[in-house]
């Protein structure tokens, strides 16, 4: 059992017309065929959307977002056509919203990863593979791989798992030509991320990307890019393989479902409870200090 714990009405505006509640945002369609993406403050762990929201989170994504795709512009064009809020919203909307082509979504989500450590791992531990990908013996979490690698997987509904596979299943699911696109791409704007990053004492571990064909054919990057929801960001000044790494993301929720405290069982298949006023400020100061050391910028 998974899912939402409590899974929120959708807003209804004039002119828009609700298509997808998803895990964090919620897909809205407008009179001229463009997309709508608002994203929420919602959060998850453990394949739930928790009933506790993290004030700014949605904002924060966003923002992060469209900064990144100005830095990548020049290696892959972009959804985005506007971040006006719709006649007729809420107005707290603002600074959440996107306005976005419809683009016929490639379904596969485009996974880089430049470090060893989740599922990878799992997977290495167990063949010394990853996505079927022969690695050298002797690594551990968090070691740096020797290059970075492409290890696609399918897009799971919300409260299901993404499941891991191979590129030879991407190539059959979207034909051969496409496949080398995807990971010519992915790898290309990790490169460049993972560079960005760096410079700012950032380690970019693994990240995922959606691509979409739009009306011209032209394979473009969508729905957010390089944040803390999808993206394993560490500090690197503590950067030590062979453990886990402290990251710019959840993780301060993660621990307190899985302590005693929460008082919650995961295998009970009930929902989780909320979560603590601290834990709420500790993960919204680590997702603004993620985006305040990435683009250099104060949150306001």
């Amino acid at each position: 059992m998974s899912g939402f714990v409590e899974k929120p009405e959708p807003v209804q505006v004039p002119g828009l017309v609700h298509l997808h509640t998803g895990k964090v945002r919620d897909l809205y369609r407008d009179a001229e065929g463009r997309l709508v993406m608002v994203a929420s403050d919602r959060i998850s762990a453990y394949d739930w959307v928790l009933p506790t929201p993290i004030p700014d989170k949605g904002r924060v994504l966003t923002r992060l977002s469209l900064w990144w795709f100005e830095q990548l512009a020049d290696i892959v064009p972009h959804h985005v056509i506007s971040t006006d809020v719709p006649e007729g919203a809420p107005a707290d909307w603002e600074g959440r919203t996107t306005v976005c082509l419809d683009l016929s979504m490639v379904p596969v989500e485009c996974v880089a990863r430049g470090y060893l450590t989740g599922s990878g791992l799992v997977e290495y531990d167990a063949h010394r593979t990853v996505c079927g990908l022969a690695l050298p013996e002797g690594l551990v979490d968090g070691s740096e791989l020797p290059a970075p690698i492409f290890t696609p997987a399918t897009k799971a509904e919300v409260g299901e798992h993404d499941e891991n596979v191979s590129y030879e299943e991407v190539a059959r699911r979207t034909g051969a030509e496409t496949a080398a696109e995807l990971r010519q791409q992915t790898l290309a704007v990790y490169g460049r991320a993972r560079d960005i990053a760096r410079e700012r004492g950032i380690i970019l571990a693994d990240t995922k990307f959606e691509f979409g064909h739009d009306a011209d054919g032209r394979l473009v990057i969508g729905d957010e890019v390089l944040t803390p929801d999808s993206s394993r960001f560490w500090p690197a000044d503590s950067w030590e393989p062979g453990r886990p790494q402290p990251s710019f993301d959840k993780q301060f929720v993660r621990d307190w479902l899985t302590s005693p405290a929460s008082g919650w069982d995961r295998t009970a298949e009930v929902p989780p409870p909320p979560l603590p006023d601290e834990v709420v400020e500790q993960t919204r100061a680590r997702y603004v200090e993620a985006y305040e050391r990435l683009t250099g910028t104060p949150w306001q």
